[in-house]
């Protein structure tokens, strides 16, 4: 990947592999291939030439539509209407890929001694940093996969015994003792209270780096926490100030989210202020945010629903 591009993740393969006509992405996001199902690995290859015929997209969604990945998924990042908390699932699923590793090395630097280290990372968050490094990152949440029957090689068993086939492949994954990373006062934390008790918290940041206001609009979608916005109804104008000055529009309606770019739009319930490099700052947290709000760099029009904005997208 480019990491000195404003966007690292410049090939998406998923797309390209659907309009490739090798399969559709199914209720888990991944794409689900006609015979092999969720279990195929997907690469691209980008031609300098022209192609003398294209393949087209199949006609008819694989996916089963069984609920099973939202079933064995820890942090509720699939939703039964076809919903998705792409954060969740990032924070959660790639705790041991880019995203946690920087946030590892800040530990380190942060650290004062031993002790305090291992006061800020358990031994088997060191040792799962380890065993990423010298062999290769493990996915901590690929259930939605495991639990996913379609697809003609591995669909048998499941139409066979269906009762079967969740006590055999799903019920073990909601059963297992392990560690779940959520950012605090998250959707994702209120899923493993609420549905799996006995798996163990560990609370994380995002771990992402915003570097422009149109990365932070992209994140924005990608972040949206839908139960944080159960009951919510308002429109948000931001004005950013300095080099980089945009306006912008948000408007919350319960899980319903609507972001636009450039101008703002419809009557506000809530205005925010912001200089951009404080803005962005504070999203990267090397700012605090009562710390910006102090020093003016950050204003806002109502401060309770300025906090439920906030809550909306975590840090």
């Amino acid at each position: 990947m480019e990491m000195d591009l404003p966007r690292i993740m410049m090939v998406q393969h998923k797309p390209i592999a659907v309009e490739a006509g090798l399969g559709r992405m199914g209720i888990h996001r991944s794409v689900i291939h006609p015979k092999f199902g969720s279990f195929v690995l997907l690469g691209t290859i980008l031609l300098g030439c022209e192609v003398d015929a294209h393949d087209h997209p199949i006609d008819y969604n694989p996916c089963l539509e069984c609920k099973l990945c939202v079933a064995a998924c820890p942090v509720g990042a699939i939703k039964p209407d076809g919903g998705f908390d792409f954060l969740s699932c990032h924070t959660h699923n790639y705790h041991d890929f880019l995203g946690n590793f920087t946030q590892w090395v800040e530990k380190v630097a942060d650290a004062k001694d031993a002790r305090d280290y291992r006061a800020r990372v358990p031994r088997t968050e060191t040792l799962n940093i380890w065993q990423s490094l010298s062999f290769k990152p493990g996915y901590k949440a690929a259930y939605c996969i495991s639990a996913c029957p379609a697809g003609e090689d591995v669909i048998g068993p499941f139409l066979h015994d269906r009762d079967a086939h969740f006590a055999d492949v799903v019920q073990p994954l909601i059963d297992k003792d392990e560690f779940v990373y959520v950012i605090p006062d998250t959707d994702a934390e209120d899923t493993v209270t609420r549905r799996f008790p006995h798996k163990k918290l560990q609370h994380v940041t995002s771990g992402r780096h915003t570097g422009s206001l149109q990365a932070y609009i992209f994140s924005l979608s990608l972040g949206f926490q839908r139960g944080r916005a159960r009951g919510l109804d308002f429109v948000t104008h931001l004005r950013f100030t300095g080099a980089s000055a945009l306006d912008m529009t948000v408007a919350i309606k319960g899980k319903d989210l609507q972001v636009v770019p450039g101008r703002h739009v419809g009557e506000a319930a809530l205005t925010i202020t912001a200089d951009t490099q404080a803005w962005l700052r504070v999203q990267n947290r090397d700012l605090e945010l009562a710390d910006a709000v102090t020093h003016e760099l950050v204003s806002y029009s109502d401060e309770t629903l300025f906090a439920a904005y906030m809550r909306c997208f975590p840090l």
